[in-house]
């Protein structure tokens, strides 16, 4: 591999050139700075830039803006970058190296990102693997070199940078777009020219809510659960256009709501049950399931349904716990599994498209976040929250004309946002082209006049004092 490099350059590894120190759990903080205190550089500061408290610097690792700090241990292990003078927390890690230019470093560290971060030490705590990460061979160019390719390299960056903004931009445009197109199919004013156009011809929100609750008491007599449904506290809810009506959505259902069932998979044959993935985009992809451990018998009341929707139980994000799906084809036999709940809406007398826009729209997502509670990290939501949503109902006409015309307008973003998604990753494959390039001598050209690698390596290895050569310790 060395023959591919140009002649001035040297061949060596990451374990050879550099240096590294973990950082530690200092013996002493502060809440602002104080003589004796630097910045405690942990996790969230790396990440943010933010420093919320400050460390002492008696028995700590001090690092400096030429270092490279490496995320050694956790869910984050792999991610690389730089700071200032501070103490480090247990899960850095400090790198220096007289061979190599500290940006040099930190975009080869980068560029391997996805090799180191694949390949963890340990299954609870993930680390970074020792043997994965010190073998990795690098390029050596002369130092005058690193400058040029460090600069080259940044300059193209910055290029791919600019270009991802705008993308990012066109991003958020069609997300407002979209958010702009739910609202006013919520209040009505998507299908005001509609409405006034059918004036008196169309039975009104609150007629077809009373023979949904007249269906729902007949269908729900005598059964588990037959109670009366939980109204709707509309106190602070925006005004309806004429002949729509608050509801609730325990008003509107067919069925009580219900929560799916954990499955074990299983090793050979079994009954399939869907995975949360199956919810891309507010469609269910029954396509996404696995083979569970139990029989059609014991599936079966949990079989999905034409126009069911189903919402995520829990997520670790906020903005994804209780997002929605529609069942909207005929499928085969397959479950929905404990991480969903299914709302079985009234088909007779509601459009499950219009229903699932609703359900992800703006309004709806503020009452299922703010009813969303945290546990060990995960957002969840529970059925009884779910019931007491308001529901702004419109004539069963009207929801199948809101349905066409936001599906008309989420159709108008699909290309573009299939563009930006493109685009983003055709950046993304740039860097990784560039810096490919950058380590195999091809990004700037050589000159005969800067100092050739081999001599750099041969003057640092003099200055240093002589030791076995033994493989140093890692961090653990």
């Amino acid at each position: 591999m060395s023959d591919d490099i140009p002649h001035n350059w040297a061949f060596s590894t990451l374990g050879e050139l550099v240096e590294h120190k973990k950082g530690k759990v200092p013996k002493a903080f502060s809440n602002g700075p104080a003589d004796g205190f630097v910045p405690y550089i942990d996790i969230e500061a790396f990440e943010t830039g933010f420093v919320k408290r400050f460390a002492t610097t008696q028995k700590t690792t001090i690092s400096t803006q030429d270092d490279v700090l490496l995320v050694w241990d956790g869910a984050r292990f792999g991610l690389s970058g730089v700071f200032g003078t501070g103490a480090l927390g247990s899960t850095l890690v400090r790198l220096r190296s007289d061979a190599l230019e500290r940006d040099y470093l930190l975009h080869f560290v980068r560029h391997h990102y996805r090799l180191i971060n694949s390949r963890p030490r340990g299954t609870g705590t993930p680390h970074v693997e020792p043997d994965v990460f010190w073998p990795l061979q690098i390029g050596v160019p002369p130092i005058a070199e690193q400058q040029r390719i460090v600069e080259r390299v940044e300059t193209l960056f910055a290029r791919l940078d600019k270009g991802e903004e705008t993308v990012r931009e066109v991003q958020k445009l069609l997300t407002r777009y979209r958010q702009s197109v739910l609202k006013s199919a919520v209040t009505g004013q998507l299908t005001a020219d509609w409405r006034a156009q059918r004036e008196g011809q169309l039975e009104s929100g609150r007629d077809l809510l009373a023979r949904i609750l007249e269906t729902r008491k007949e269908h729900w007599q005598g059964r588990r659960g037959d109670k009366k449904p939980v109204k709707p506290d509309i106190a602070d809810l925006f005004e309806l256009p004429e002949g729509w009506v608050w509801t609730s959505v325990d008003q509107i259902l067919r069925a009580g709501l219900s929560n799916g069932r954990s499955v074990p998979d299983a090793e050979g044959e079994g009954f399939p049950v869907m995975r949360l993935t199956s919810l891309k985009d507010g469609l269910i992809d029954t396509s996404e399931r696995k083979a569970g451990r139990w029989t059609f018998s014991e599936a079966e009341p949990y079989l999905i349904e034409q126009g069911d929707v189903l919402v995520s139980r829990g997520n670790g994000s906020k903005q994804l716990v209780g997002r929605g799906g529609l069942v909207a084809d005929a499928v085969d036999p397959v479950a929905y599994p404990d991480t969903m709940i299914r709302i079985p809406i009234s088909l007779e007398y509601l459009s499950p498209h219009w229903f699932v826009q609703l359900w992800n729209s703006p309004f709806m997502r503020s009452f299922v976040e703010t009813a969303a509670k945290t546990t060990a990290g995960i957002y969840k939501i529970n059925q009884g929250d779910i019931r007491s949503f308001p529901v702004p109902l419109p004539p069963l006409a009207e929801q199948v004309e809101i349905a066409n015309l936001v599906s008309e307008a989420h159709a108008k973003t699909v290309d573009l946002e299939r563009w930006c998604e493109t685009e983003l990753k055709r950046s993304a494959s740039l860097r990784q082209s560039i810096l490919k390039d950058a380590f195999a001598g091809k990004l700037v050209p050589q000159d005969p006049n800067d100092e050739p690698a081999s001599d750099l390596l041969a003057r640092i290895a003099a200055q240093k004092p002589a030791a076995k050569k033994t493989r140093r310790k890692t961090p653990s």
